[in-house]
């Protein structure tokens, strides 16, 4: 292949020969030319990611389920507290939804294993084991037919309870806590794991010791806290906190409906 160059005008042809043997080339000639000099263009800074709000999972339960469990696995192998062992097992009923057991059983032992909790005094020890392992007793969250069914007190539907090696939260409570609480809903669970835990561990109901004074862990709050302020642990200061024995002769709402998905 030939390329045919065109003849210039005006000497141009001689110009360019003695560019070409000087070893000159021409301004853009087979390079780009080099930007003009200036100040650094800025730096424009990556905007910040926006953080997304997690929206809370909606719990969901009928009102009676069909008693079929979802157990957690057994926490590492580390003991909460020292002193006697006592084992339990966490179990979720199939028919809730939302509340994944590895989610609810890592809550229960954020409770038992506070250093305000039941362990706090050194003589008791709480540790979480699986479904096949030997336990002391197990908590169960559960539909409102079938607390009934596990605590054996009538038709209630409405609040927790301790029935031999069962402790047993209500799912209706768990998921809504109760009206003019007072605290947040997490701190009604803690208040509810206590509290029946506590029952298992041997506490019976104490009543609020004084008006605008926090109320004992074994005070029945979910029914009404009478004068005193909502409080979910044992040992808040770090020493047993409690009030006098007995109980009020408050009346249990109506049985929860259930809560579609």
């Amino acid at each position: 292949m030939t390329t045919t160059v065109g003849r210039a005008r005006g000497g141009g042809t001689m110009l360019l020969l003695a560019a070409l043997l000087s070893g000159c080339t021409a301004p853009g000639a087979g390079r780009a030319a080099a930007p003009p000099a200036g100040p650094a263009a800025a730096t424009v800074p990556a905007a910040a990611p926006v953080p997304v709000r997690q929206q809370p999972v909606r719990i969901s339960y009928p009102a009676a389920g069909h008693g079929r469990w979802r157990f957690a696995a057994a926490e590492p192998a580390t003991t909460g507290g020292t002193g006697r062992l006592l084992r339990y097992r966490v179990a979720v009923e199939g028919d809730i939804g939302g509340v994944p057991p590895a989610d609810f059983a890592a809550e229960v032992t954020r409770t038992l294993t506070d250093p305000r909790g039941w362990t706090a005094d050194g003589t008791l020890a709480l540790r979480r084991v699986g479904r096949d392992q030997p336990a002391d007793f197990t908590v169960y969250l559960a539909t409102p037919g079938t607390r009934d069914e596990l605590c054996r007190d009538g038709s209630d539907g409405y609040t927790s309870c301790r029935r031999g090696d069962r402790v047993v939260l209500n799912v209706a409570r768990w998921a809504g806590g109760v009206p003019a609480y007072g605290a947040s809903l997490a701190t009604y669970r803690r208040y509810m794991v206590n509290h029946e835990v506590g029952h298992r561990l041997g506490h019976g109901h104490e009543r609020c010791p004084g008006r605008g004074r926090p109320a004992p862990v074994m005070q029945q709050q979910t029914l009404g806290l009478h004068g005193c302020t909502p409080n979910a642990l044992p040992y808040p200061q770090g020493r047993r906190y409690s009030g006098p024995p007995g109980a009020y002769a408050d009346p249990v709402p109506p049985a929860e409906r259930g809560r579609p998905g």
